[in-house]
């Protein structure tokens, strides 16, 4: 048996083919020192699909041979542990500066034609688009006059179906507040808690890689996208592709909320970046043509 299979890390030239293997599907590429990382979690989908070696299994996912193999080095991959509110202060902005410009632009909240549409990509297990329909449910006075259309897209299936199930242990809810909790979530025993029906019926959930401009064409005209601490794992041109990809999906004027320790003025000047009470976003400028 090869190194992956026995637990003693990957050869350099095996890494080096995974890794750019990944590349290719993702856009995502790791570095030297994730190589550890790398190989215990090569081990683990080595050994979970049935094969004895690396080569085995990876002939059979560049190939396609097991069509669930791809799936699953995704999720193996991709980093997808966050929480409700996290960085909350970016909600904050959504609703007191971002929204109410939302709504001047397209005619006022008494006027507008349409949804407000809002992404949230990658949304992971869902704790992301879920935390901005509870702070608009709690928070925004126009949620009963205006119509909101909150998405999340991710690229890896297993967490997508997480996110519909929308159970959460202690550790995704210790920031919501208790009576949040009580109105909007439901007990299912062992600390968990599931989100209610009418709001989980109300997200839509698709799978998309960010990074690929063909799938992407089918994300329109949305007035807000969050898309946090995903960049930083990409390389240049993954980015600028990244980039291109959202402005695209967006309206113009419509406001792109990055991680904190992101930015895009070092990935592309497409944007126009926007200083608000609560920190900078990105807006695609007004003018801009589809």
């Amino acid at each position: 048996m090869t190194s992956a299979a026995t637990g003693t890390g990957l050869a350099k030239a095996e890494f080096e083919k995974i890794r750019e293997y990944f590349y290719r599907r993702t856009g995502i590429q790791f570095a030297d020192s994730k190589r550890y990382f790398v190989d215990k979690r090569i081990e683990h989908c080595v050994r979970a699909a049935g094969f004895d070696t690396f080569a085995a299994w990876f002939g059979a996912l560049r190939t396609g041979d097991r069509p669930g193999l791809l799936p699953e080095l995704i999720s193996q991959l991709t980093v997808n542990e966050t929480y409700f509110l996290r960085e909350d202060y970016q909600f904050d902005a959504l609703l007191n500066s971002v929204l109410p410009r939302v709504l001047a632009a397209r005619g006022g909240p008494d006027r507008i034609a349409g949804p407000v549409k809002i992404l949230s990509l990658p949304c992971a297990s869902g704790e992301e688009p879920y935390s901005i329909a509870l702070r608009l449910l709690e928070e925004w006075p126009h949620i009963d006059t205006v119509d909101v259309e909150i998405h999340g897209a991710d690229i890896d299936g297993e967490v997508l179906e997480r996110a519909r199930h929308a159970s959460y242990g202690e550790r995704s809810l210790q920031r919501v507040p208790a009576p949040w909790l009580a109105r909007h979530f439901s007990p299912v025993g062992a600390g968990r808690y599931q989100i209610d029906d009418g709001i989980r019926e109300a997200l839509t959930l698709r799978q998309v890689n960010v990074c690929d401009t063909a799938a992407m064409r089918s994300f329109r005209d949305f007035d807000v996208v969050f898309c946090r601490n995903v960049l930083i794992y990409f390389d240049d041109l993954s980015s600028r592709r990244a980039a291109e990809n959202l402005y695209g999906a967006m309206r113009p004027g419509a406001y792109l909320f990055l991680g904190h320790s992101e930015s895009m003025s070092r990935i592309s000047p497409i944007f126009t970046p926007t200083r608000l009470p609560e920190g900078i976003v990105y807006q695609r400028p007004t003018g801009a043509k589809r």
